[in-house]
């Protein structure tokens, strides 16, 4: 497999009070890729003291504070539209041009060659926008992170009975349960961990920073796939990502965001006046949902 340049690609992670996830996310790289990319970590907590201390402790890392906690999507854009100006003071003027963009969550922890793999899959798929790995929880169980784009049956339908039937045909259908593992072009890939080509993300305008937190990357996804790029599933590159361990800590924020995000993404798609009646039962469905959501989260805290 060819060597990239230095800063040919980069690794873009945001962090908010991450605490040492972020310390073992930059440690784990050298396991990832045989090159020696620019890492750019959006601070969103101005009181977080480790995203600098990583920066020291380990070459070619910065730091970009955002100012406030302006969500996922929102200081990825911002330390992506910072990666000219980086690369530059981390290599000099005549620096590479930065044309992937590694987007990943504090919280991954790197396989072995897994990021060079994708970057592998990104000289087999010229048209591919976005590519993804498999992904692992840390019990080693595979998580379903290549997707279909919900429709607004089915992505009601997931959205609505996703945690009380787990079976139901829309949730298999939206997570593709009948798909075997294999290298494929889905319609939506994990934010967790993504590879994009930056003249696709640049493209289509970044995330949409709407998007305070989650479907920012299933938008994504179908915006890509909109501008006739495609989202490619590669497991043969493998991460562990430790989902949730700063969403779970206040379940009373987060899960209404999520929420919030999933009627977004419908009301965004079906915006004409004869929906509204669509659009009013789905905000209703899922506002209760999430007050049942908090309500449950609450009670696991307290038993």
């Amino acid at each position: 497999m060819p060597a990239r340049g230095r800063s040919s690609f980069a690794v873009v992670t945001v962090s908010y009070f991450s605490g040492d996830h972020l310390r073992a996310f930059v440690a784990s790289l050298g396991r990832a890729t045989t090159a020696a990319p620019l890492v750019v970590i959006a601070d969103n907590a101005e009181s977080d003291d480790v995203p600098a201390a990583v920066a020291d402790e380990f070459e070619r890392v910065h730091v970009v504070r955002t100012g406030a906690n302006i969500g996922y999507g929102g200081a990825v854009n911002r330390a992506v539209a910072e990666l000219g100006r980086l690369a530059r003071t981390s290599d000099g003027p005549d620096a590479e041009p930065v044309d992937f963009v590694v987007v990943a969550n504090p919280d991954v922890v790197w396989g072995e060659g897994s990021l060079d793999a994708l970057l592998a899959a990104a000289d087999r798929w010229p048209r591919a926008g976005s590519l993804g790995p498999l992904i692992r929880e840390p019990d080693g169980t595979v998580y379903p992170s290549a997707r279909r784009v919900p429709d607004l049956v089915s992505g009601t339908g997931h959205a609505l009975l996703g945690a009380v039937w787990k079976s139901n045909p829309w949730t298999a259908s939206y997570r593709q349960d009948d798909q075997s593992i294999s290298e494929r072009s889905v319609g939506w890939l994990s934010g967790s961990c993504l590879v994009l080509r930056r003249s696709a993300f640049e493209s289509v305008n970044g995330f949409d920073s709407r998007y305070f937190m989650y479907m920012e990357d299933v938008d994504l996804g179908d915006r890509l796939a909109t501008a006739g790029w495609l989202n490619v599933y590669v497991p043969d590159a493998e991460i562990v990502h430790d989902k949730g361990h700063s969403a779970g800590k206040h379940p009373e924020l987060m899960l209404p965001a999520h929420h919030r995000s999933a009627y977004r993404f419908q009301a965004d798609r079906h915006p004409h006046a004869w929906q509204a009646p669509l659009r009013w039962a789905l905000r209703a469905g899922l506002a209760m949902r999430s007050r049942l959501a908090v309500r449950a989260a609450r009670r696991d805290d307290h038993s």
